[in-house]
């Protein structure tokens, strides 16, 4: 009986023209059955449309086939596709996982300066004309590398200063790779010409038992990373013996990093 009611309820519905007054007289509008329940909704098809099961209805519903790929599948609110287990887990763990990976690659990979230490004299000699004295050293220099890669030691430039007065210079291109948190020494010679009166009197007069003459050491060092190149300045403070041909390493003053 609910079937008849609905199929008389959308018939009387479908006598309604759904034209406009002034339409054609040989227009006809194409018949319309119902299928469903005896509830207050109505779904009015073409009688002669074929039906394929309905997705949302877990077959036990149909649709017009013609209407197949126009319709809206509706998926109720508290049903269990839309609420998938584990989600705050899941978002949590996945931004977990993206922090720690850059702070990784921040921490690993974020540039620090290296650490340059001078280590003393490790050998000179003297020699002396009329007024000047030529004094050749070699000296030594401790490079440590705090990053967690490799850098290249490009370019050592050292400045000896005596007496506020540049008595040397030498620069040195070097290729001195030094691995993630390594150290390795650096042995650089440079030629100096003093040409003050009383150093001189000072390294030749045996009356006087000290010969020793204070050095300032300035240099610059030029270091690259990862595409990137930089220069770090250091100096020190060492005393020769400008009476014999040999010097033993004395105690140096670094200028902090």
């Amino acid at each position: 009986m609910g079937d008849m009611f609905s199929q008389l309820g959308c018939q009387k519905d479908e006598i309604k023209s759904i034209l406009p007054p002034n339409s054609a007289i040989g227009d006809t509008a194409p018949s319309y059955s119902s299928f469903g329940s005896s509830k207050s909704f109505c779904s009015c098809v073409p009688a002669s449309a074929k039906f394929v099961p309905c997705p949302t209805c877990q077959g036990s519903g149909k649709i017009p086939q013609e209407l197949e790929e126009q319709l809206v599948a509706l998926i109720p609110y508290g049903d269990q596709r839309l609420k998938p287990r584990h989600t705050k887990l899941s978002v949590f763990l996945a931004v977990f996982i993206c922090l720690m990976t850059s702070s990784s690659i921040i921490f690993f990979l974020f540039p620090r300066s290296i650490g340059v230490q001078p280590a003393g004299l490790n050998s000179s000699t003297v020699a002396f004309d009329e007024s000047d004295i030529h004094l050749n050293m070699t000296s030594i220099l401790n490079i440590s590398n705090t990053n967690y890669y490799p850098i290249t030691v490009t370019q050592l430039t050292i400045e000896v200063l005596h007496l506020s007065l540049v008595v040397g210079q030498v620069s040195n291109s070097l290729f001195l790779h030094i691995g993630p948190l390594a150290s390795e020494q650096v042995f650089y010679a440079v030629a100096s010409r003093i040409q003050d009166e009383n150093t001189y009197k000072i390294c030749t007069w045996l009356k006087i038992k000290v010969h020793h003459v204070l050095l300032h050491i300035q240099g610059t060092l030029t270091w690259s990373h990862l595409s990137h190149s930089e220069q770090l300045v250091f100096d020190s403070y060492e005393y020769v013996d400008c009476r014999g041909n040999m010097s033993v390493p004395h105690l140096l003053i670094p200028h902090p990093p």
